[in-house]
């Protein structure tokens, strides 16, 4: 397995805050702390926008393109007269012949015909990386809405994929989960 780059930053900027320079090659996982607060969010998904090359930004080079493990969303209208279950969910955004399509059926209770609606977030969030996971192995993601048993089962599930020449990026606002990856980049405050 060769250590390919994927991801070279010098330093990225937004504006108030700076990303100090990383670099993301195969086999490895790289947590970018942001700052907790007002605007989090905002960050979060400028951040992503730039990690997945939507929006250029002159001080990254992106040599593999990174997909961000999307949260499930559906329609008021979707949710309440036609409802995504698990099976057509996965027809439309997983590869069918992958071994991770069907992953999620392991656990328990979940078949084709349950409704996604009905599932825990965590649950919605592990077939979304299932599905990410059955098309790319380069990813960007967080572990929002997630409890700690299941963010540690999401963990591991990326880990698992790194070891097998993938590469991640987690997007995060917590402490505890530097020991356990590549490169850990926090966040600073340019101006108060």
């Amino acid at each position: 397995m060769s250590n390919s780059m994927i991801v070279e930053s010098k330093g990225i900027t937004i504006d108030p805050y700076f990303i100090p320079a990383f670099d993301l090659r195969s086999g490895e996982i790289a947590v970018l702390s942001l700052l907790s607060g007002a605007y989090f969010q905002e960050i979060k998904t400028r951040l992503i926008n730039i990690l997945t090359g939507k929006v250029l930004n002159e001080a990254l080079t992106i040599s593999q393109p990174l997909t961000y493990v999307p949260h499930f969303r559906e329609s008021w209208i979707r949710r309440n007269f036609y409802p995504s279950t698990v099976g057509r969910y996965l027809k439309k955004n997983a590869q069918p012949d992958h071994a991770l399509a069907g992953k999620i059926y392991e656990h328990a209770l979940i078949n084709k015909r349950t409704r996604m609606k009905t599932l825990h977030e965590s649950h919605r969030q592990l077939i979304n990386l299932y599905a990410t996971l059955s098309n790319t192995k380069h990813i960007v993601f967080d572990l929002i809405g997630q409890g700690p048993e299941s963010a540690d089962i999401y963990y591991r599930v990326v880990k698992e994929m790194v070891k097998q020449g993938g590469a991640a990026i987690l997007l995060d606002n917590f402490r505890g989960i530097n020991d356990d990856c590549t490169t850990y980049i926090e966040m600073e405050l340019l101006r108060p």
